[in-house]
Protein backbone atom coordinates (compact mmCIF):
# COMPACT_ATOMS: atom_id res chain seq x y z
CA UNK A 1 0.00 0.00 0.00
CA UNK A 2 3.14 2.17 0.47
CA UNK A 3 3.93 1.91 -3.14
CA UNK A 4 0.32 2.57 -4.20
CA UNK A 5 0.39 5.75 -2.06
CA UNK A 6 3.17 7.06 -3.96
CA UNK A 7 2.40 6.74 -7.16
CA UNK A 8 -1.12 8.26 -6.30
CA UNK A 9 0.63 11.16 -4.77
CA UNK A 10 3.18 11.37 -7.58
CA UNK A 11 0.69 10.71 -10.74
CA UNK A 12 -2.35 12.74 -8.76
CA UNK A 13 -0.35 16.10 -8.35
CA UNK A 14 1.09 15.75 -11.95
CA UNK A 15 -2.76 15.04 -13.40
CA UNK A 16 -3.77 18.00 -11.08
CA UNK A 17 -1.53 20.81 -11.61
CA UNK A 18 -1.42 20.06 -15.55
CA UNK A 19 -5.27 20.09 -15.96
CA UNK A 20 -5.01 23.00 -13.43
CA UNK A 21 -2.81 25.08 -16.53
CA UNK A 22 -6.37 25.28 -18.47
CA UNK A 23 -8.24 27.65 -16.22
CA UNK A 24 -5.53 29.56 -14.82
CA UNK A 25 -4.60 30.32 -18.69
CA UNK A 26 -8.09 30.75 -19.55
CA UNK A 27 -9.06 32.79 -16.36
CA UNK A 28 -5.71 35.39 -17.59
CA UNK A 29 -6.27 35.72 -20.70
CA UNK A 30 -10.17 36.06 -21.19
CA UNK A 31 -10.76 38.33 -18.46
CA UNK A 32 -12.24 41.03 -21.19
CA UNK A 33 -15.02 38.63 -21.73
CA UNK A 34 -18.44 39.20 -20.67
CA UNK A 35 -19.56 37.87 -17.46
CA UNK A 36 -21.83 35.29 -18.87
CA UNK A 37 -19.49 34.15 -21.45
CA UNK A 38 -16.32 33.92 -19.36
CA UNK A 39 -18.86 31.56 -17.20
CA UNK A 40 -19.43 29.53 -19.72
CA UNK A 41 -15.46 29.43 -20.42
CA UNK A 42 -14.46 28.65 -16.76
CA UNK A 43 -16.63 25.98 -16.68
CA UNK A 44 -15.55 24.10 -20.20
CA UNK A 45 -11.78 24.88 -18.70
CA UNK A 46 -12.77 23.18 -15.18
CA UNK A 47 -14.15 20.15 -17.41
CA UNK A 48 -10.94 19.59 -19.03
CA UNK A 49 -9.50 20.30 -15.71
CA UNK A 50 -11.63 17.74 -14.16
CA UNK A 51 -10.51 14.80 -17.68
CA UNK A 52 -6.69 14.74 -16.67
CA UNK A 53 -6.95 15.00 -12.77
CA UNK A 54 -9.61 11.80 -13.41
CA UNK A 55 -7.40 10.08 -16.02
CA UNK A 56 -4.49 10.20 -13.61
CA UNK A 57 -6.59 9.28 -10.33
CA UNK A 58 -7.96 5.70 -13.01
CA UNK A 59 -4.45 4.92 -13.67
CA UNK A 60 -3.49 4.63 -10.61
CA UNK A 61 -6.87 3.38 -8.73
CA UNK A 62 -7.11 0.42 -11.60
CA UNK A 63 -3.65 -1.14 -10.22
CA UNK A 64 -5.55 -2.03 -7.14
CA UNK A 65 -9.16 -2.23 -8.07
CA UNK A 66 -8.71 -3.84 -11.65
CA UNK A 67 -12.70 -3.77 -11.53
CA UNK A 68 -13.10 -0.32 -11.55
CA UNK A 69 -14.16 1.60 -14.53
CA UNK A 70 -11.42 3.81 -15.81
CA UNK A 71 -13.86 5.84 -18.32
CA UNK A 72 -16.50 6.04 -15.95
CA UNK A 73 -14.58 7.62 -13.15
CA UNK A 74 -12.70 9.84 -16.03
CA UNK A 75 -16.35 10.70 -17.32
CA UNK A 76 -17.68 11.49 -13.72
CA UNK A 77 -15.02 13.49 -12.51
CA UNK A 78 -14.74 15.89 -15.68
CA UNK A 79 -18.48 16.35 -15.24
CA UNK A 80 -18.11 17.01 -11.22
CA UNK A 81 -15.38 19.33 -12.18
CA UNK A 82 -17.32 21.56 -14.44
CA UNK A 83 -20.20 22.09 -11.83
CA UNK A 84 -17.23 22.99 -9.35
CA UNK A 85 -15.98 25.49 -11.36
CA UNK A 86 -19.68 26.99 -12.08
CA UNK A 87 -20.06 27.12 -8.47
CA UNK A 88 -16.88 28.75 -7.75
CA UNK A 89 -17.03 31.49 -10.87
CA UNK A 90 -20.91 31.88 -9.67
CA UNK A 91 -20.69 34.32 -7.33
CA UNK A 92 -18.24 36.71 -8.76
CA UNK A 93 -19.77 36.48 -12.39
CA UNK A 94 -23.13 37.32 -11.30
CA UNK A 95 -22.24 40.32 -8.24
CA UNK A 96 -24.45 43.32 -9.93
CA UNK A 97 -26.90 40.60 -9.71
CA UNK A 98 -26.79 39.59 -5.95
CA UNK A 99 -25.03 42.50 -4.44
CA UNK A 100 -27.96 44.34 -3.26
CA UNK A 101 -29.75 41.27 -1.72
CA UNK A 102 -30.49 40.87 1.79
CA UNK A 103 -27.38 39.43 3.76
CA UNK A 104 -28.74 36.28 5.04
CA UNK A 105 -29.65 35.28 1.68
CA UNK A 106 -25.99 35.79 0.60
CA UNK A 107 -24.69 33.89 3.49
CA UNK A 108 -26.78 30.99 2.44
CA UNK A 109 -26.38 31.09 -1.36
CA UNK A 110 -22.33 31.05 -0.87
CA UNK A 111 -22.96 28.32 2.32
CA UNK A 112 -24.94 25.89 -1.14
CA UNK A 113 -22.37 26.95 -3.42
CA UNK A 114 -19.37 26.69 -1.07
CA UNK A 115 -20.60 22.98 -0.10
CA UNK A 116 -21.44 22.09 -3.69
CA UNK A 117 -17.81 23.17 -4.93
CA UNK A 118 -16.19 21.08 -2.47
CA UNK A 119 -18.34 17.61 -2.41
CA UNK A 120 -19.00 17.59 -6.10
CA UNK A 121 -15.57 15.59 -7.11
CA UNK A 122 -15.84 13.17 -4.52
CA UNK A 123 -19.86 12.71 -4.41
CA UNK A 124 -19.49 12.10 -8.47
CA UNK A 125 -16.45 9.30 -7.72
CA UNK A 126 -18.36 7.86 -5.41
CA UNK A 127 -20.95 6.79 -7.67
CA UNK A 128 -18.21 4.25 -9.17
CA UNK A 129 -15.90 3.57 -5.80
CA UNK A 130 -19.16 2.22 -4.13
CA UNK A 131 -19.28 -0.69 -6.64
CA UNK A 132 -15.69 -1.38 -5.73
CA UNK A 133 -15.04 -0.77 -2.35
CA UNK A 134 -16.26 -0.76 1.30
CA UNK A 135 -17.38 2.46 3.25
CA UNK A 136 -16.71 4.15 -0.25
CA UNK A 137 -18.83 6.97 1.40
CA UNK A 138 -16.01 7.95 3.27
CA UNK A 139 -14.51 9.21 0.21
CA UNK A 140 -16.92 12.10 -0.02
CA UNK A 141 -15.93 13.65 3.39
CA UNK A 142 -12.44 12.77 2.38
CA UNK A 143 -12.18 14.80 -1.09
CA UNK A 144 -14.18 17.87 0.59
CA UNK A 145 -11.80 18.01 2.96
CA UNK A 146 -8.60 17.59 0.46
CA UNK A 147 -10.34 20.31 -1.43
CA UNK A 148 -10.73 22.37 1.10
CA UNK A 149 -7.04 22.23 2.11
CA UNK A 150 -5.85 22.16 -1.25
CA UNK A 151 -7.80 25.67 -1.64
CA UNK A 152 -6.60 26.72 1.17
CA UNK A 153 -2.83 25.97 0.28
CA UNK A 154 -4.03 27.75 -3.43
CA UNK A 155 -4.55 31.28 -1.01
CA UNK A 156 -1.84 31.24 1.15
CA UNK A 157 0.39 30.84 -2.05
CA UNK A 158 -0.54 32.79 -4.88
CA UNK A 159 -2.83 35.95 -2.33
CA UNK A 160 0.31 37.30 -1.02
CA UNK A 161 2.17 37.17 -3.86
CA UNK A 162 -0.58 38.50 -6.98
CA UNK A 163 -0.26 42.71 -6.72
CA UNK A 164 -2.14 45.43 -9.55
CA UNK A 165 -0.08 45.72 -12.43
CA UNK A 166 1.56 42.04 -13.19
CA UNK A 167 1.89 41.51 -16.71
CA UNK A 168 -0.06 38.21 -17.84
CA UNK A 169 2.73 35.87 -17.52
CA UNK A 170 3.90 36.52 -13.94
CA UNK A 171 -0.16 36.03 -12.99
CA UNK A 172 -0.23 32.77 -14.71
CA UNK A 173 2.93 31.65 -13.12
CA UNK A 174 2.02 32.88 -9.85
CA UNK A 175 -1.09 30.89 -10.10
CA UNK A 176 0.21 27.69 -11.34
CA UNK A 177 2.69 28.26 -8.08
CA UNK A 178 -0.65 28.33 -6.28
CA UNK A 179 -1.97 24.90 -8.18
CA UNK A 180 1.35 23.19 -7.71
CA UNK A 181 0.33 23.80 -3.59
CA UNK A 182 -3.30 22.55 -4.17
CA UNK A 183 -2.47 19.76 -6.00
CA UNK A 184 0.25 18.20 -3.73
CA UNK A 185 -2.18 18.99 -0.84
CA UNK A 186 -4.95 17.50 -2.58
CA UNK A 187 -3.18 14.61 -3.90
CA UNK A 188 -1.41 13.63 -0.07
CA UNK A 189 -4.77 13.71 1.71
CA UNK A 190 -6.77 11.82 -0.85
CA UNK A 191 -4.19 9.11 -0.92
CA UNK A 192 -4.06 8.59 2.54
CA UNK A 193 -7.94 8.39 2.61
CA UNK A 194 -8.08 5.79 -0.46
CA UNK A 195 -4.92 3.69 1.28
CA UNK A 196 -7.42 2.75 4.26
CA UNK A 197 -10.47 2.36 1.91
CA UNK A 198 -8.20 -0.59 0.34
CA UNK A 199 -7.30 -2.09 2.72
CA UNK A 200 -8.89 -5.18 3.20
CA UNK A 201 -11.05 -4.64 6.83
CA UNK A 202 -9.75 -8.05 8.51
CA UNK A 203 -6.53 -6.90 7.02
CA UNK A 204 -5.08 -5.98 10.61
CA UNK A 205 -6.71 -8.45 12.87
CA UNK A 206 -5.44 -11.27 10.47
CA UNK A 207 -1.44 -9.94 11.38
CA UNK A 208 -2.94 -10.53 14.61
CA UNK A 209 -1.53 -13.78 16.73
CA UNK A 210 -4.17 -16.86 17.12
CA UNK A 211 -5.95 -16.04 20.85
CA UNK A 212 -4.12 -19.38 22.31
CA UNK A 213 -0.58 -17.76 20.87
CA UNK A 214 -1.16 -14.44 22.89
CA UNK A 215 -2.12 -16.65 26.01
CA UNK A 216 1.29 -18.71 25.80
CA UNK A 217 3.07 -15.45 25.80
CA UNK A 218 1.39 -14.27 28.52
CA UNK A 219 1.88 -17.31 30.36
CA UNK A 220 -2.12 -17.51 31.36
CA UNK A 221 -2.88 -20.73 29.47
CA UNK A 222 -3.32 -23.58 32.40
Amino acid sequence: MAALLRRWICWVSVGELAGFCVPTAAASLLTDLPPVALLGVMVVAGAVEGTVLGWTQARVLREAVPAASGHRWVTLTAAAAALAWFCGMLAPTTFETWRHWPVPVQIALGLVLGSVLLTSIGTAQWLELRRHVQHAGRWVGASALAWALGLGAFSAVSTPLWQPGQSTALIIVIGLLGGAAMAVTMAVTTGLVLRRLLVPPTASRSRRPPASTRSVATGTIR
